[in-house]
């Protein structure tokens, strides 16, 4: 992280085309760097409005992965086929 500001409208795109697992990963290293303490304060202010940005996605992206998972239903003949999700 650096302790220059992003353009919030092109950080929220490139938060948007990460994937989940990415998300995650630069969130974890977030907060182990918020916990550690070593930041500057417009360091540590920057890392967490990013992160803040992070968890949103990650959130909308499991809500996307619970609705396609509720989207499956299961028939009585044992046969899986997905309804379709509003």
């Amino acid at each position: 992280m650096s302790g220059s500001r992003q353009n919030p409208t092109a950080s929220h795109a490139e938060v948007a085309s990460l994937s989940f697992e990415d998300a995650l990963a630069e969130l974890e290293k977030i907060v182990r760097a918020l916990e550690g303490g070593q930041q500057k304060l417009e360091d540590a202010i920057a890392a967490y409005e990013r992160g803040a940005k992070l968890r949103a996605h990650c959130e909308a992206k499991l809500a996307e992965a619970e609705a396609r998972v509720q989207a499956i239903v299961a028939a009585s003949d044992g046969s899986v086929s997905l309804r379709p999700t509003e």
